[in-house]
């Protein structure tokens, strides 16, 4: 499906695209195309040849590795607004280095490698803007890092959570997780009985009050 009709507007909200110009904007949305995934439905798999990459409009698209025994390890949980595969239209060696499937329905833009390539090449001035709105994200990024890697299990799963509050959110809230609870430990690198620890511990301390995928969150300014 042609996605020729998708607003410039919304491809310059991600700093991948806020430095193309209208002209560069249209090119690209001519080799673009629109999927539609269903729950569970694979997009591609590792090693595949990789022509195009994703930007999700809709729904969630789960990242993963395989291991020979079966198990799966997930390496990121792509929501609507956020681009993924990106970097391998700049390597030699285009594959795809995971799995990705749709966690649930999603509605995806595929965009041409080839196409991304040629007006980047065409104008310094573009590549340069790039690169400066690329550094700003990879900041925030990287505070994400330090989050995972310095902080205790409990807290990353509270700052987790508190991520889901809605704005303008004061104190009592309930919040509907937005996977699994297991792919939500997986990203999280919490162990599946270490997640399931760390709930009870949150209840029985009254902070949360846990029923399936909604979580009650008795006072914001206590759990942050």
């Amino acid at each position: 499906m042609n996605a020729s009709k998708i607003l410039p507007g919304e491809l310059r909200r991600h700093p991948l695209f806020g430095g193309l110009d209208d002209r560069q904007l249209a090119l690209l949305l001519e080799t673009a195309q629109l999927i539609h995934l269903g729950d569970g439905q694979l997009l591609f798999h590792a090693q595949q040849q990789a022509r195009q990459f994703f930007m999700v409009r809709s729904g969630t698209i789960r990242l993963y590795l395989s291991a020979p025994d079966g198990t799966e390890k997930v390496i990121h949980l792509i929501t609507a607004g956020e681009t993924f595969a990106e970097a391998i239209t700049f390597m030699e060696g285009q594959v795809y280095p995971v799995n990705a499937s749709a966690l649930d329905a999603c509605e995806l833009l595929a965009f041409s490698n080839n196409t991304f390539r040629a007006i980047l090449r065409d104008s310094t001035d573009t590549c340069f803007r790039l690169m400066a709105d690329m550094s700003t994200w990879l900041k925030r990024q990287l505070a994400d890092i330090d989050a995972l890697t310095l902080q205790n299990a409990t807290l990353r799963f509270t700052n987790y959570l508190l991520h889901q509050v809605p704005a303008g959110a004061q104190h009592e809230v309930t919040v509907k997780l937005g996977a699994p609870k297991h792919v939500i430990a997986s990203r999280l690198s919490i162990q599946p009985e270490s997640f399931s620890r760390i709930l009870r511990n949150l209840q029985r301390e009254g902070h949360i009050v846990a029923e399936g995928n909604l979580i009650h969150i008795k006072d914001i300014q206590t759990l942050g």
